[in-house]
């Protein structure tokens, strides 16, 4: 790597290390690269932010889906007040329904009974 480059990459490195973004295990994985592996910590650099945007993206899913069944416990809740049997029951539905959803988005490889019983 050219000097100029080397210099605008450590200057970025010890900047990140003082915005609190990098921590030790950085300074271990700089450890980790030798001469026969040169491009390690890029490697490294790389599959962080693909699996970093992967996860995100589905904690974003989930937190969508227990959005719903938080609207749909409030919806419950309503119809609970307004003493309204068929409300209830078609609220009860939904609740049941979002939750089984995000609970299948937690484990979308489960074994065993379906997600999904009929009461």
């Amino acid at each position: 790597m050219a000097a100029p480059m080397l210099n605008q990459l450590n200057t970025l490195v010890a900047n990140m290390f003082a915005a609190g973004l990098l921590d030790d295990q950085f300074q271990e994985l700089q450890m980790l690269q030798e001469g026969s592996a040169p491009d390690f910590i890029d490697k490294v650099v790389t599959l962080f932010s693909e699996d970093g945007e992967r996860i995100i993206g589905e904690i974003a899913k989930l937190l969508i889906g227990a959005q719903r069944v938080k609207n749909s416990c409030i919806q419950f809740h309503q119809c609970c007040q307004e003493k309204s049997r068929d409300g209830c029951l078609n609220s009860l539905d939904s609740v049941r329904n979002d939750f089984y959803d995000v609970c299948s988005m937690f484990n979308p490889h489960a074994s065993g009974p379906s997600l999904h019983p009929k009461l």
